[in-house]
């Protein structure tokens, strides 16, 4: 019995037209610009990991980390270490100083600020900032009463190299209005309000590359720390995906784990099974059916439709 071709027409581009939205495309991109993508982060909405997705975004190939003080470009992710590295645009460097508000974490953030990671506060007021104290207390006004830093001792070093650096020595500012703020003196709130610490700008860097007197070739940025859970295990159906080149994601009522594979097709393991379909036979998993189904349906058609 043959099939009328009036019938199998429709049903035949029917299949396919929704077979191509499937493998048109992977959803989840396993990179951002220049920056590789890995999990817990992701490239859009069902990418990575739900909790990071609000707060670093891929928009038109540029990685964002957004704070309630602002948006920070991405410069690089090092998932070794769990470490991502920003840039403030408002930040002060050896080569360009400018005024700021500071910067801040949100609370519930899964990020921290990495033990590398020195704040230097910049041409803060000496007698009204709370940064600084008298020694004789708030009603010793006479000659002997001295200003003392709350700030790291071990940093003067720094504040007298960045201050010798051009932009910021022609400001002609005291080094006295220097502070070096690491980030423990942030508190748990993980916030840093310049115009509460009476202090124009600010500047942060996380290495010295290698030259500790030579401010201009320091790395400026803020490097922040990044857990994967309360445990911080590195998921194993996400390794396992990632190893046959899927990205992790989320999905359904509750967030569940989802492999998105190259063509844009989902599973709840890997993407292993795709190369089965260029490769030699293996049995597929049991999530894989519909999938299966689709492209039997597909040549099933195809050869109806070649009687």
């Amino acid at each position: 019995m043959k099939f009328s071709h009036c019938c199998v027409i429709p049903l035949y581009f029917l299949t396919f037209t929704a077979l191509s939205s499937l493998i048109a495309s992977q959803t989840c991109k396993n990179s951002c610009g220049k920056i590789p993508i890995k999990y817990p982060f992701g490239t859009g909405l069902g990418c990575g990991d739900p909790r990071f997705q609000q707060y670093v975004t891929c928009d038109e190939e540029k990685l964002t980390l957004t704070t309630h003080t602002g948006c920070y470009p991405v410069t690089n992710i090092e998932y070794s270490g769990q470490v991502m590295y920003i840039s403030d645009p408002s930040m002060s460097t050896c080569a360009c100083t400018q005024t700021g508000k500071g910067f801040g974490l949100d609370w519930d953030a899964p990020f921290s600020f990495h033990d590398d990671t020195v704040f230097t506060l910049l041409d803060c007021s000496t007698t009204s900032s709370p940064v600084y104290k008298t020694s004789g207390g708030a009603d010793d006004l006479d000659s002997n009463t001295t200003v003392i830093p709350q700030c790291d001792r071990a940093g003067g070093p720094i504040c007298s190299f960045l201050y010798s650096c051009r932009a910021i020595s022609l400001l002609d500012l005291p080094i006295s209005t220097c502070c070096v703020y690491t980030p423990v003196d942030l508190g748990p709130s993980f916030e840093m309000d310049l115009q509460k610490l009476q202090c124009t700008s600010y500047s942060g860097f996380y290495s010295f590359n290698g030259q500790e007197s030579n401010p201009e070739n320091w790395k400026y940025g803020i490097a922040l720390k990044y857990k994967f859970n309360v445990f911080n295990d590195y998921p194993s159906s996400c390794a396992n995906c990632e190893r046959s080149n899927g990205v992790c994601g989320y999905g359904g009522v509750y967030n569940t784990f989802v492999c998105n594979c190259p063509g844009g097709l989902n599973t709840t393991s890997d993407c292993f099974f795709q190369s089965s379909y260029n490769h030699s036979p293996r049995l597929l998993p049991q999530h894989t059916a519909g999938n299966c189904l689709i492209f039997s349906l597909a040549y099933f058609l195809v050869r109806i439709f070649s009687v």
